[in-house]
């Protein structure tokens, strides 16, 4: 990290504004006693944007503020680089990112301009005291570059001609227009949106699909499907039902035809020449058991055994 000391010139005192003092003592009521030191920064913040800049009078009033040796504050001043330790441009300063993809996107020229337009040197004002520049490292736009920075806002995907046009609207005190200065919104592609541009995404449809575009619709078009086929289904079920009730009223089923008096005759016979079930409670070698019980077998050769 480069040395930071205060500006050589520094101004006699310095004063909160009335507003400003009543901010700072409620920051300072955010923490508890004997720790109103962790309000330093926002402080020395509002410092900065009051004055634009950081003085050591500043640097002094604050520790008295929050009771705090005054190295302490100036260590937090001097390491910060978001605080700036000398005059800057009353109307801008202007931070011009140099890290990689701004450099590549021409970040250099844009440093060129500010050579040329408002001081030679970083840092140092310009001759009629509105403007001042920097350089600085990344920014958080690389998708934007290049880019440049007059806090609290970001100016992007600039060119040497439109970096122009905007110094010439601070100096002539018109509003500026923060953000990209191409014709794309945000961090969109050049053009305008392309992607998630489906009225499915905004309309509520979607919620609870998560699975993608493609395959909610899928989705949502099977369940379509499969419930109208189930209806379907049911209402033939329903209707073949109907037509059975009304088929069955017309046209009853025919009467059994009455057994004959010789077949049932016939059927009771039929009963005693069934052989009776064995007796379970009885051993298997009691003869009695024994479906041949009282036949005398015959052996082949014809005498009985």
């Amino acid at each position: 990290m480069s040395v930071r000391r205060l500006a050589s010139e520094q101004p006699e005192s310095f004063a909160f504004t009335p507003e400003n003092l009543v901010w700072a003592e409620k920051q300072i009521l955010k923490f508890p006693a004997g720790r109103q030191a962790s309000a330093v920064i926002p402080i020395l913040w509002r410092v900065q944007e009051q004055e634009g800049w950081i003085s050591e009078p500043s640097i002094r009033f604050v520790g008295e503020l929050l009771d705090m040796p005054f190295i302490r504050v100036l260590e937090i001043a001097t390491f910060y680089t978001m605080f700036l330790l000398a005059p800057v441009g009353r109307k801008a300063h202007i931070q011009v990112c140099g890290t990689t993809p701004c450099a590549l996107r021409g970040a250099g020229d844009l440093l060129k301009v500010c050579r040329s337009r408002i001081h030679a040197e970083p840092l140092h004002v310009s001759a009629n005291g509105d403007l001042s520049w920097e350089e600085v490292e990344c920014l958080g736009a690389c998708v934007n570059a290049p880019m440049v920075q007059i806090v609290p806002d970001t100016y992007e995907d600039l060119t040497v001609e439109s970096f122009n046009t905007l110094i010439d609207d601070i100096e002539a005190g018109k509003p500026l227009k923060p953000g990209p200065q191409v014709d794309r919104f945000m961090s969109m592609p050049v053009g305008g949106q392309r992607v998630l541009v489906s009225a499915e995404l905004y309309d509520g449809s979607m919620i609870g699909q998560g699975a993608g575009l493609a395959a909610a619709k899928d989705a949502i078009a099977a369940r379509a499907k499969a419930a109208e086929e189930a209806k379907l289904a049911e209402e033939a079920k329903v209707a073949e039902e109907a037509r059975a009730a009304e088929a069955a009223k017309a046209d009853p089923a025919p009467a059994k035809d009455p057994v004959a008096p010789a077949v049932e005759i016939q059927g009771e016979a039929d009963k005693e020449k069934v052989p009776n079930q064995v007796d379970q409670s009885k051993p298997a070698s009691d003869p009695s058991v024994r479906p041949d019980a009282g036949k005398v077998e015959v052996s082949q050769s014809g005498k009985k055994d």
